[in-house]
């Protein structure tokens, strides 16, 4: 790949934005029980896999300076003076301008409403304000980053389901133990920038006891699906053992082998959400929900 092209491809952020656009398209698979629409799973990837790099190049743009001071990010795009911000700005715009024509034209306007304030709510809310204002930074800002999975069950049906915002809070409760195991071992680079994250303002000892916290929360509301009758066994045992190793680990960190144990456990949570996200479609179309409880969401409309 060239070195301008490749650069401009760092900026979209694509490991990120591949997990993104996955359970996106879980979510569109999810809507339906069959195979969704050829149009809404082509343009619908298409328009949020854009809309997520242009977020992305719009991250690169707005928190340039504090890369620069960073280790792990010091090596990307504008720190090193291979792009400057006028081509960043420019490619991030035109990726959003496109992302918004393909999802209002060819998918359904409520996706591109959704999708553009889940782009505001990353690239501006979180990364203008929300970062460098509160150590609950990726508590709150992480609204932004569970929405895809929603934006797909949208572009599918065109309405938003009870059970998308299900995959909504997954993703929710699982951002702040993903980050933050992240942000321990990254703790000296994010205090040099001066970004208030937990370590940073609450110590080590601290953050880790809240990734413990949020790590059983997930496993309580990950059991939501199969309650619901959402999904069923496949699930369920998938959902069960992903958890117990996310339990592993955040118990694990409390006491830690060493200092990069923090980032077994950021790896571990990718794994996991990737995984379960897995479970979700493997029970979808191999497995009938095992219950149908009280819990069960029925549609609303005549008979």
């Amino acid at each position: 790949m060239p070195l301008k092209a490749s650069q401009y491809w760092t900026l979209t952020k694509p490991r990120v934005v591949a997990l993104i656009v996955f359970t996106a398209i879980v979510g569109m698979f999810l809507a339906v029980p069959g195979f969704p629409p050829w149009q809404a799973l082509v343009f619908g990837s298409l328009g949020i896999w854009l809309a997520a790099a242009s977020a992305a190049a719009l991250n690169h743009l707005l928190d340039q300076r504090a890369d620069a001071l960073m280790a792990r990010t010091a090596h990307r795009p504008l720190p090193t003076g291979q792009l400057n911000t006028r081509q960043v700005l420019a490619f991030a715009l035109a990726l959003g301008a496109i992302s918004m024509a393909i999802l209002a034209w060819l998918v359904n306007p409520l996706t591109a409403v959704l999708t553009f304030a889940s782009l505001i709510g990353y690239a501006v809310i979180y990364t203008v304000f929300l970062k460098r204002a509160t150590p609950q930074n990726i508590v709150i800002g992480g609204a932004a980053g569970a929405a895809p999975p929603v934006l797909g069950w949208v572009a599918v049906t065109g309405e938003v389901h009870p059970w998308a915002l299900l995959l909504f809070l997954i993703i929710f409760i699982w951002t702040p133990p993903h980050f933050w195991a992240l942000a321990i071992y990254r703790r000296e680079d994010y205090s040099r920038a001066q970004v208030p994250m937990l370590p940073v303002t609450h110590g080590v000892v601290y953050t880790r006891w809240h990734v413990l916290y949020y790590t059983i929360l997930l496993c309580l509301v990950t059991m939501l699906p199969w309650l619901t009758g959402m999904s069923g066994l496949i699930y369920l045992g998938g959902a069960a053992v992903l958890g117990a190793g996310f339990l592993y680990y955040a118990i694990r960190l409390l006491n830690p082998p060493g200092e990069r144990f923090a980032m077994e456990v950021f790896n571990y949570s990718i794994v996991y959400l990737m995984a379960l996200f897995a479970f979700l479609l493997a029970d979808h179309y191999l497995a009938a929900p095992a219950l149908q409880p009280a819990l069960a969401f029925e549609p609303i409309g005549p008979p």
